[in-house]
């Protein structure tokens, strides 16, 4: 009988069982049993019943023997889509991973009665959307759109007006364009940006331009059950923009037209959950399978992961029609640059600055770090004050507070230096609450508002106010700030990080980017190259030349590497797999907590055999483990290996 039999992949991390199992599908079960539908299925090496996903219907199997029939069917909806399958497999492959693990990321949790409400629905039409021009930007962005070109946008780096009263930023706009042209040609767009607050303007900017039926939110900030409704409505292949962080690219939408990243280098766009694809290289996978979809990854400030997809000729670079650029002023250019009080956290210019612009408007000044005094040492000696239990750094939270230990939280009580026998602590550094406190009393009866992680504020008004924030928590102002500035830019830069010149740029950018017209960004106590991009707001100039050092030193981007962590003998003999491949090195093998950890750096070209040789690594470690003693209820450990491609942490 046709489709008597189903290819399942099961939701397992286990590498051994990343391929596809054959199933029959009983009598009682084949009108439910549609592709991509979640059933569940009997392991019986494992000697349980396993859940997974329908991706295939076929007559008959190649598997020589009998097959074990499906347990039973959880949902008849067929909630994983072939594209959406094979995006999953391809990024997995690419990252030497499993294929569910993906899945998990990409399918949100069923939820019950969601389910039979949206299978319940009237089905309904939509009418026509009128395709809305682009505005700020050549036709040939237009005309890339409309042939499935790819882009390297950069934003308009200024606030635009909506029909609700509240500024979104430029970037909001030109996606919510673009989007709106797609769903104009009958096809869906999906928009990925870091997190709610982009989200929001994005969400805002489309309202003018679409109904609401034709918007649909995947963000981890929707309750389970939103979230899941958002993800059924994407299946009914009516053309629509998806707007949401990560998971967002890989919504089952159908006709896909476009795939619109923002800001790809925020570390938020990289998933925490193995096998930790980023969501700029998901969605570059997508795109090239889906050749007549446009790709746009826009940002303010370059990535040099772009750049060198712009120097290969893989993206092409788009720039506004007209030169917008804020007012950047750098401190260390000007006159008194040398004097005393330019030492100073905020020097006298910058208050002056300060002072001028609240007379008309909000200020915002950013700082490095969330809390008073994330940092403390002793007073005599200057030694870094440490926790007496864990050896962490200790903080003080709030003015008058014991300091606290950041790693343990234990309180440090009648504290002492370790060094000197000193009780008495100074402030190292300065964190938005502190900073807030300085500038209320230096500021008497202008309002101080604090926006961080534990604070979040994401709209202020427009009259007289002193906004402290840290990078990527400024509240967007009504009608632009007055004035901005910058601070502990030399401290942001200190941090020991591969990329923290270019994370710099586009945090300062992008706050730079809510300054009114002509409003004056200051730029604390920084000078060299990343000062004058920003002043000159030259950031692909900027990012080339990263790229080109990072190519002499063979750095990522302009390599790959791999993480290979565990067992020193499961680790030796992974990367023995590798050594003799074209363009691969091995660096390492270092010692790390649990074991030892090599770095495999190779080129892209030789991208997908280095994943293929770590993955069947990864699969012999986990299937020739010794099981662990009978009685011990089956119980298996992880295994030992761990393999990370692209990984964050050995570029810092």
């Amino acid at each position: 009988m046709a489709g008597g039999v189903a290819r399942v992949v099961i939701d397992s991390p286990l590498p051994q069982l990343d391929h596809l199992f054959d199933y029959s599908v009983p009598d009682a079960l084949r009108a439910d049993a549609v592709r991509g539908a979640r059933v569940k299925v009997p392991l019986r090496s494992a000697g349980r019943v396993a859940n997974g996903y329908i991706v295939e219907l076929a007559d008959e199997s190649g598997f020589g023997g009998a097959l074990t029939p499906i347990e039973d069917v959880i949902s008849p909806i067929g909630v994983l889509t072939p594209e959406v399958w094979e995006l999953a497999r391809a990024v997995a492959d690419r990252s030497a991973g499993t294929a569910s693990d993906v899945l998990r990321v990409a399918i949100p949790g069923r939820q019950v009665r969601v389910e039979r409400a949206w299978l319940a629905r009237e089905s309904t039409s939509f009418a026509a959307v009128e395709a809305p021009p682009v505005t700020g930007y050549p036709p040939a962005l237009v005309e890339a759109l409309e042939r499935g070109g790819r882009i390297a946008l950069d934003a308009i780096p200024r606030l635009a007006p909506t029909r609700s009263g509240e500024p979104v930023g430029g970037f909001a706009v030109t996606l919510a364009q673009l989007a709106a042209r797609t769903v104009a040609r009958s096809r869906s767009a999906i928009i990925v940006v870091p997190d709610f607050r982009d989200i929001e303007q994005v969400v805002l900017a489309l309202s003018d331009l679409l109904p609401a039926d034709r918007i649909t939110r995947l963000d981890t900030g929707q309750t389970n059950a939103e979230r899941y409704r958002g993800f059924l409505d994407c299946l009914d292949g009516s053309p629509r923009v998806v707007v949401g962080n990560r998971s967002a690219v890989y919504a089952p939408a159908g006709e896909l037209g476009l795939i619109a990243l923002w800001d790809d280098g925020d570390p938020l766009h990289r998933e925490p959950l193995a096998p930790y694809v980023h969501t700029r290289d998901a969605a570059l996978v997508r795109q090239s399978a889906a050749s007549d979809a446009a790709l746009v990854i826009a940002s303010h400030s370059r990535s040099t992961d772009v750049e060198r997809l712009v120097e290969l000729g893989y993206l092409s670079p788009c720039a506004p029609e007209r030169v917008t650029r804020p007012r950047v002023v750098v401190t260390t250019a000007q006159p008194e640059a040398d004097s005393p009080a330019a030492a100073a956290r905020i020097p006298s210019g910058a208050w002056r600055q300060a002072a001028d612009a609240l007379r008309s408007g909000p200020v915002l000044v950013q700082v490095a770090r969330p809390g008073y005094a994330p940092v403390v040492a002793c007073r005599t000696c200057g030694a870094a004050a440490r926790c007496a239990v864990c050896n962490g750094p200790l903080g003080i939270r709030a003015g008058g507070a014991p300091p606290v230990c950041g790693w343990c939280g234990a309180i440090a009580g009648g504290w002492h230096c370790d060094e000197c026998e000193g009780t008495t602590l100074r402030l190292v550094t300065r964190g938005a609450g502190r900073t807030a406190e300085e500038l209320g009393r230096a500021f008497p009866g202008v309002p101080v508002i604090i926006a961080d992680g534990e604070r979040p504020v994401t709209r202020v008004p427009g009259r007289p106010a002193l906004v402290v924030a840290t990078p990527g928590a400024e509240p967007i102002p009504q009608g632009g700030y007055a004035g901005i500035l910058l601070l502990d830019g030399d401290r942001m830069l200190a941090a020991e990080s591969l990329r923290v010149a270019e994370d710099c740029l586009r945090r300062w950018s992008n706050a730079a980017a809510y300054a009114a017209p002509n409003a004056p960004v200051v730029l604390v106590g920084v000078g060299g190259e990343v000062a004058a991009a920003l002043a000159t707001w030259t950031h692909p100039a900027f990012a080339r030349d990263e790229l080109t050092d990072r190519r002499a030193l063979r750095f990522p981007p302009a390599v790959r590497m791999a993480s290979v962590s565990g067992a020193s003998g499961a680790v030796d003999a992974a990367v023995a797999t590798v050594r003799g491949l074209d363009g691969v090195d091995v660096l390492g093998p270092i010692s790390v907590e649990n074991g030892v950890r090599s770095i495999v750096r190779f080129d892209y070209a030789s991208g997908a055999s280095v994943a293929r040789e770590l993955k069947a690594a990864v699969v012999r470690n986990a299937t020739t483990r010794r099981r662990p003693p009978a009685g011990k209820g089956g119980y298996r450990p992880a295994p030992t290996l761990r393999v990370r491609f692209d990984d964050p942490d050995i570029q810092t």
